[in-house]
């Protein structure tokens, strides 16, 4: 089967770690402007800084976040880990579609029966909707 459906993979688009380590240079920057030697303004300056720079590490670390293939899909589990699944253990492919804040959101949701994995848009570099799709075809090319 894998001549009928070639690995695809879906990835963190590679302005968004840029994104994230541009804004902590400029938390830490209006920290150390702002503290005016309160060392409080200073410390969550700085604690924000490193959640974001870990946040970018991860991005990457583990920039691929799902990838399809005859055999079934590997998602990234955890920080940076991969996990295998194979068509049979997949239960469902859907896409959540909820307005927040006066926009649609789209969440794509692999149900593995003891586990849900969700990707928004951020994750994939693509629109869940489409790579629910994808995932629908591949599934039906494996005889899944």
């Amino acid at each position: 089967m894998e001549e009928t459906f070639p690995v695809r993979q879906w990835r963190v688009p590679t302005s968004l770690p840029a994104a994230k380590v541009a804004g902590a240079v400029l938390l830490i920057s209006l920290g150390l402007l702002f503290a005016d030697g309160d060392p409080v303004r200073l410390a969550l300056a700085g604690l924000v800084s490193a959640a974001l720079l870990g946040w970018a590490a991860r991005d990457l670390v583990a920039p691929v976040r799902l990838a399809v293939d005859a055999a079934g899909l590997t998602v990234v589990h955890g920080f940076a880990a991969r996990r295998k699944l194979p068509w049979a253990t997949i239960e469902a492919i859907s896409v959540d579609r909820r307005p927040r804040l006066g926009l649609a959101t789209e969440i794509l949701e692999i149900d593995a029966g003891q586990a849900l994995h969700l990707f928004g848009r951020y994750d994939l570099g693509d629109s869940p909707g489409d790579v629910a799709r994808v995932l629908h075809t591949a599934r039906t090319a494996a005889g899944a």
